[in-house]
């Protein structure tokens, strides 16, 4: 999905929040541009960054995990800022051919990647917002090998053992997260915020590598 700057229309019946300079939050203070219509270079990790990550147990979560910012902590905020929710842990699958496979039932599931590509992230709201601002927002909140984009090789080689009459998968992707964020804008001379609009991201890493997965058919 094209991640550059998108533009929707305020809704004229969303309700405003107003969050006073007392509550609770760490919010960054930096102000962001609202005509950064690319992520950058910057944002994109390329090959000979990634890591090679097989089959990590457990890592994609059920449910958000909060981060506990909702608003400014200061009554000198910038004009507008942006923060990073929630979080959940998502592996983002490679969705083209040669990086996906099924064999069985039972025995021994080998695989490759076959064909290079790239992962990208994809962002939405309800308000215009800033590629650029959300993966770098991400990027210090969540972590620093979160970007705009991973780039896919072809090789890594891999193995898995297939139990007695299941059916075994492989899916190639980045170790990712699903974030939602919120824009804020701050008020009554920088010592309130109402908050401008909020949406979704699924942002990959620098961390790649194959996730395994069993069925009866």
């Amino acid at each position: 999905m094209d991640i550059e700057l998108r533009r929707a229309a305020l809704s004229a019946t969303t309700t405003a929040l107003l969050i006073w300079c007392g509550s609770v939050g760490t919010a960054a203070a930096e102000d962001v541009p609202t005509d950064a219509s690319v992520v950058s270079d910057a944002t994109a990790i390329s090959a000979d960054q990634t890591t090679d990550i097989n089959d990590r147990g457990g890592w994609e979560d059920d449910n958000d995990q909060p981060l506990g910012v909702v608003g400014p902590s200061a009554c000198d905020m910038p004009s507008t800022w942006y923060t990073i929710t929630s979080k959940t842990a998502y592996h983002i699958p490679s969705w083209w051919n040669g990086t996906k496979f099924k064999d069985g039932p039972g025995g021994t599931i080998a695989v490759s990647v076959t064909k290079s590509g790239t992962i990208s992230a994809e962002i939405t709201g309800t308000i215009e917002w800033s590629s650029n601002a959300i993966i770098a927002k991400a990027k210090a909140q969540v972590s620093v090998k979160v970007g705009g984009s991973v780039t896919i090789t072809t090789g890594h080689n891999y193995s898995h053992d297939i139990r007695a009459n299941k059916y075994g998968h492989l899916q190639y992707g980045s170790w990712g997260y699903k974030l939602t964020w919120k824009k804020y804008r701050s008020t009554g001379g920088g010592c309130g915020a109402v908050e401008l609009g909020h949406g979704t991201a699924t942002v990959p890493t620098s961390e790649t590598g194959w996730k395994y997965w069993e069925t009866s058919s």
